[in-house]
């Protein structure tokens, strides 16, 4: 049984055409990866809109009191991109008490491993699942990425070498939740749909908030109403259009944009497009602008909490395109 539904097929496959296209260098006016204007070295792209000023501005602001978790579990058999060939989360024992007792792993003897319980335990995942922060390899055009590193001389067997997760520095700035679905007034946007520059502006001025250069802006859809319901979560998601993402980067300079999806942006892209440009490839390989995605904003939305200060951190994983991501909201005096 075929368990994509045909929506999804046709944008997968607009997607890997345009970027055989690139890859290929045919046609004109093809886009290119964006240069840094920090410098030829440049791995951060926006993030270097953090800066020691900029952190301890926020940090001066925080109210105290409640602090608000935006990551989701990891657990078997959360939604994830395994519809696509990807592996599934897994968990499991390597030692548990009962266990150790009959091993003796260490050789301390049963009479040690009947007072002392030991309990170890292993897991494997796609970077690219659960609450994460994609790093600026993640997507490239015509064999670079973002600054103009390229896979032949950067790209290994263990991983890039250049723009890896493992640079993406613990981010505390200020954060702005931009909640598209409460300003429309429903619980989650409907399938597929496009956030628009427009409904961006809307909701901010409902929340009588702006945007600053060097925000994290976090984007509701409400999808975490289909949470952790694999079609309902993953299949045909809203999110972000393209002239919204430009707008966010370019007009407003935002250091790094979330969302509640999966895939930040929403799927599928409109079909029969010639030059279709993902929003993962813009604000990646193009704008420098990393991506968060899988953000819990329910609790946020709930107490309608749009500006806060946003501190977070990622796992160290050398050269990968991904690394897991904890953030938290603490609200603003």
């Amino acid at each position: 049984m075929n368990i994509f539904p045909r929506s999804m097929i046709l944008c997968l496959l607009a997607a890997f055409t345009y970027l055989a296209v690139a890859v290929s260098g045919v046609g004109a006016n093809m886009p290119e990866v964006g240069k840094s204007p920090w410098g030829p070295e440049d791995e951060l792209g926006a993030l270097n809109r953090m800066t020691e000023e900029s952190r301890a501005a926020i940090l001066a602001r925080i109210k105290g009191g409640e602090v608000y978790d935006l990551a989701v579990d990891y657990f078997i058999g959360m939604p994830s991109w395994h519809l696509l060939g990807d592996p599934r989360y897994q968990f499991w024992m390597t030692h548990t008490p009962h266990g150790t007792v009959v091993d003796d792993p260490a050789g301390v003897g049963r009479t040690q491993n009947e007072i002392v319980s030991y309990t170890g335990d292993a897991v494997s995942f796609y970077t690219h699942m659960g609450t994460h922060i994609d790093a600026l390899n993640h997507f490239g055009l015509n064999g670079k990425i973002y600054n103009g590193f390229s896979a032949e001389e950067h790209l290994g067997d263990r991983g890039w070498r250049k723009t890896g997760a493992e640079t993406i520095p613990p981010i505390i700035a200020r954060g702005v939740l931009i909640d598209v679905a409460e300003s429309k007034g429903v619980e989650q946007l409907p399938d597929s749909y496009g956030i628009t520059v427009d409904d961006l502006q809307t909701a901010l001025a409902r929340q009588r908030v702006q945007l600053s250069p060097g925000d994290v802006v976090l984007i509701r859809g409400g999808r975490m109403h289909a949470w952790p319901d694999d079609d309902g979560y993953v299949l045909d998601q809203p999110g972000l259009t393209l002239p919204a993402a430009r707008w966010l980067a370019e007009d407003r300079q935002v250091m790094a944009i979330g969302g509640d999806n999966l895939s930040l942006e929403h799927f599928p892209v409109a079909e029969g497009s010639e030059t279709w440009v993902p929003v993962h490839t813009y604000l990646l390989a193009q704008a420098g602008v990393p991506i968060i995605e899988v953000v819990y904003l329910e609790e946020l939305s709930r107490d309608r909490v749009y500006e806060f200060a946003f501190i977070a951190a990622s796992l160290k994983l050398s050269g990968a395109s991904a690394a897991p991501f904890r953030p938290i909201a603490l609200p603003l005096n």
